[in-house]
């Protein structure tokens, strides 16, 4: 199949080398030094799915139309990305692997013809060195509806088919509250959440965004051990037993420290999603009257970090989520 891949990072480059593995004709996009090792050296896969090398075409945009494409940009380059390949991709069929909630509404306002499905990434990819992918923790794809684009990937990695993607998109949201934490401090994520002083700080953003999806009458849907009940627990348990939460988390991470995507975004450089995972559930939570203080504290020493280019203490990030919390809302 004629495969098109936008984006050419942790998961763009775990999808356009299996599909490389298997046979498929892939097309990458990607920008400056990974668009430079793609042509020179090939884009290398290796960690928990095997070692390939995919000597893909790539370039900065897409120069077919692909029967079949996968947006895997950062959140906050997909309108950019798609219009800018929006020759090849108007008609066809786009598959948004994104974090965050807005991928797919992003695509059928940039792209109102095409035929879009939402995918989550649950699988633990790293990218710090350019036109290299690491597998540290294999775990499934999720994908709403569409049966193709399944049994695409399905056949490369393990895959399922949701009729819940809403609520899957929340819980992976929910997931993705142990990634501004090790962003906002340099360390891992199984390093902040075995840090005493961290966890806490991990639990809190966790119950919060479990708070906002309930208050918009969100059915989580069972992602990576975590599942409805587990997810109304968190948001109902005092912080000492919610921190079991974040803790059951850690065992699907594996041994390998997992730097999270947003930590991978600082080491390479480049802006992160910040604002479209810990920035998302403030936005939810004021769109229904409510708050989200320790996730506005993250996400501004996240900012902060990507400014400065210094990590904070756990103690210096603990302070600032305290005196969060104990903001008077305006």
């Amino acid at each position: 199949m004629r495969v098109g891949v936008i984006g050419a990072g942790a998961i763009g480059g775990t999808v356009a080398a299996l599909l490389d593995r298997a046979g498929h004709e892939v097309e990458v996009t990607a920008r400056g030094a990974t668009l430079e090792a793609i042509r020179a050296r090939g884009l290398r896969l290796d960690g928990k799915w095997g070692e390939h090398t995919a000597r893909v075409a790539a370039g900065a945009l897409l120069t077919a139309k692909p029967e079949i494409a996968f947006l895997t940009t950062k959140a906050q380059d997909a309108a950019s990305a798609l219009a800018a390949n929006a020759e090849h991709l108007a008609d066809a069929t786009v598959v948004v692997v994104q974090n965050g909630l807005e991928g797919l509404e992003t695509v059928r306002r940039v792209l109102p013809s095409a035929d879009a499905y939402g995918a989550l990434a649950l699988y633990a990819a790293q990218n710090v060195e350019p036109g290299r992918v690491t597998i540290t923790a294999p775990a499934d794809t999720v994908i709403d509806r569409s049966r193709e684009a399944a049994a695409l990937l399905g056949a490369v990695i393990p895959t399922k088919v949701t009729d819940n993607f809403r609520g899957a998109q929340w819980t992976k949201l929910v997931i993705n509250m142990i990634n501004g934490t090790p962003a906002a401090t340099g360390l891992s994520v199984q390093a902040t959440i075995a840090d005493p002083v961290l966890r806490p700080i991990v639990t809190a953003l966790l119950r919060e965004a479990a708070r906002t999806g309930r208050a918009h009458g969100i059915r989580f849907d069972a992602l990576q051990g975590l599942s409805d009940p587990i997810v109304r627990f968190v948001a109902a348990a005092p912080l000492w037993a919610g921190q079991l939460v974040p803790l059951r988390m850690a065992r699907h991470l594996g041994a390998v420290p997992n730097l999270g995507s947003t930590l991978q975004s600082i080491k390479r450089g480049q802006p992160t999603e910040i604002d479209y995972l810990n920035g998302a559930v403030v936005a939810q939570a004021a769109s229904v009257g409510r708050a989200a203080p320790v996730n506005q504290a993250v996400a501004d020493a996240v900012h902060e970090v990507e400014r400065t280019r210094r990590f904070f203490t756990p103690a210096e990030l603990a302070a600032r989520a305290a005196a969060a919390q104990q903001r008077p809302r305006s």
